[in-house]
């Protein structure tokens, strides 16, 4: 039924909601599960506004790029934690909804899972409340946890 299914998680308990579902689905239908967090791209201008001075500057995509990786990485412990086999974890730069359709795309995926709340504005730097435009956006089936 679902050969390539896409989890888009931002860390969020809503999104690990939706990946335990999507781990779920894939033992059920076989396939893939591709595990794909969105950091946002900050311009130069951002990064130089920026509050935070750390003892080692790193950029804030640089910054935002390695959590997003841990939020990846733990998402693919969580699903294989549950059972899913054939997992494998993504990371992208750009706007959330719009990369993870695209990432869809390029992939050839059959379904998106998104949760329905992520981090919400302040802190949803990776997914946020981006579910009702990746299911306006999107080609294919998308699930909304």
């Amino acid at each position: 039924m679902f050969e390539r299914i896409l989890i888009a998680v931002d860390g969020s308990e809503g999104s690990k909601k939706a990946l335990r579902l999507a781990s779920k689905l894939q033992q059920t239908c076989g396939g893939n599960l591709m595990v794909l967090t969105v950091f946002r791209h900050h311009s130069l201008l951002e990064a130089s506004m920026s509050m935070v001075r750390p003892d080692e500057p790193e950029s804030l995509d640089d910054s935002m790029r390695n959590y997003a990786k841990e939020v990846a990485e733990d998402a693919k412990a969580i699903a294989a934690e549950a059972g899913a086999g054939n997992v494998r974890a993504f990371v992208k730069a750009g706007q959330p909804a719009r990369t993870i359709v695209k990432f869809a795309e390029e992939h050839e995926a059959d379904l998106i899972i998104v949760g329905s709340r992520g981090l919400g504005d302040m802190q949803g730097f990776l997914l946020g409340s981006v579910s009702h435009k990746v299911t306006s956006l999107a080609s294919i089936p998308v699930m909304v946890v």
